[in-house]
C-alpha cells in the first residue's frame, strides 16, 4: 500500500488532481500495482480526505500530547520520537500530528516502521496541499547513514 501512496505523491501534485477511483486504480493496475494493495491504498486515502475536512483547531504551546498505550504500542519509540522531533521542529502542528496519529491507527499493523511513519506525514500534507519544507523533505527522504555533513 505505501508503494500506492508514493507513487500518487510523486505523480499527482494534490489530491483534487487525481481521477475518479476507477480511473485511478486502472491506472495504478496498469503501472503495476496489484488490485487489492490498490483497494487497500484507496480506502486509506477515502479515511485522510475524511479526517482533512475536519482540520482545525488551535493548541496551547504548553500543552502536551499524552500517547495512550495503545497507541505507543502501535507507533513504536521511534515512530513517536520522530512525530515529536517534527512537532517540535514547528513544521507538524497539532492538528497535522493528530492526521498522522489517525492514519497510522488505520493501518493496524504494530509497530509501524518509520519509513512507514514518514510516507504517512507525506501523505497528510500532500492531503492538505501543503508543500513541506525542504529540510522536512530531506528528513523524510535521505536514510541517515546516507547524509553528508559539511
Amino acid at each position: 500500500m505505501f508503494d500506492v501512496l508514493v507513487y500518487l505523491y510523486e505523480n499527482y501534485w494534490r489530491p483534487d488532481a487525481c481521477p475518479d477511483h476507477d480511473q485511478l486504480a486502472r491506472k495504478l493496475s496498469s503501472a503495476g500495482f496489484e488490485s487489492d494493495e490498490i483497494q487497500e491504498a484507496l480506502s486509506w486515502l477515502d479515511g485522510l480526505a475524511s479526517v482533512a475536512e475536519c482540520y482545525t483547531g488551535e493548541q496551547q504551546q504548553t500543552s502536551m500530547r499524552v500517547y495512550t498505550p495503545a497507541e505507543q504500542d502501535l507507533l513504536g519509540e521511534e515512530s513517536i520520537g520522530f512525530i515529536s522531533f517534527l512537532e517540535s521542529a514547528g513544521v507538524l502542528p497539532p492538528p497535522m500530528r493528530e492526521m498522522v496519529v489517525d492514519r497510522a491507527t488505520a493501518i493496524g499493523v504494530a509497530p509501524i516502521a518509520l519509513d512507514d511513519i514518514k510516507i504517512i506525514v507525506l501523505m497528510v500534507f500532500w492531503s492538505l496541499g501543503k508543500e513541506p519544507d525542504t529540510l522536512v523533505l530531506d528528513e523524510l527522504f535521505v536514510a541517515p547513514e546516507d547524509r553528508l555533513i559539511h
